[in-house]
């Protein structure tokens, strides 16, 4: 499907006309209703990716540190292999992936089960950081987006790309645009038509009349390549 130069324009009117929500406001309460209806009627594109994708269903996790290791372990692999990983990770960790539980394994027992050296590193770090107090889960809820991301890029191997997919789906916040994900990219690429991947900046000004609700759009754009997405 082409990005017409109606719709463009149409984009364009309605973003001009829409306040950027600020990323940082809490109390993230929002009806799935307002935010569809909001989309369909902000951006045309949006709209019949909506129509085809259908009901609005992403799967949440709560904000903690078992989620955010799961999150580690699914980097660049395929969902059913870091399941099987992140399974066997569980099973090792005695059934409760906590820091104190994976502090306890040896890295030879965490090679063992399919993790890389590079993300049994990550996972350690995450580990002595969060029992340091570096990191404090219980906080997170009441942080900024932008603090969110601050604390948790503190930890090696943790990006910008984590830290947005522990907001989207752990902490459940409404607005955010992962201009770094490779799915959505290619599902902006795809929907509006371009000849080339969009760059972050393209990305944002798309994504202008989509505010306060990016999240939901970027699951509408995940879902348009029939991509499962899970934290």
């Amino acid at each position: 499907m082409r990005w017409k130069g109606g719709d463009l324009q149409s984009i364009r009117l309605k973003s001009a006309a829409t306040k950027k929500a600020p990323s940082n406001s809490l109390g993230f309460e929002y009806s799935p209703e307002t935010a569809l209806a909001h989309l369909r009627g902000a951006d045309p594109v949006l709209a019949r990716v909506i129509e085809r994708v259908g009901a609005y269903a992403m799967q949440y996790r709560e904000p903690t540190f078992p989620a955010l290791v799961r999150s580690i372990v699914f980097q660049q692999l395929h969902g059913n292999a870091a399941r099987a990983i992140y399974e066997r990770l569980e099973k090792k960790a005695g059934g409760r992936v906590t820091p104190e539980s994976i502090l306890k394994l040896r890295p030879a027992q965490m090679r063992a089960i399919g993790l890389s050296k590079q993300k049994l590193t990550y996972i350690r770090d995450l580990a002595r950081k969060t029992r340091d107090g570096v990191v404090e889960f219980g906080k997170f809820p009441k942080m900024t987006d932008e603090e969110v991301i601050a604390e948790l890029t503190q930890v090696k191997g943790i990006g910008e790309w984590t830290a947005h997919m522990f907001l989207m789906f752990a902490l459940r916040r409404p607005n955010i645009l992962p201009t770094g994900d490779f799915g959505v990219r290619s599902a902006m690429r795809k929907a509006y038509g371009m000849k080339v991947m969009p760059k972050p900046r393209t990305m944002e000004r798309i994504a202008r009349c989509w505010h306060p609700y990016c999240s939901i759009a970027s699951w509408y754009m995940w879902r348009s390549l029939d991509v499962p997405v899970e934290l």
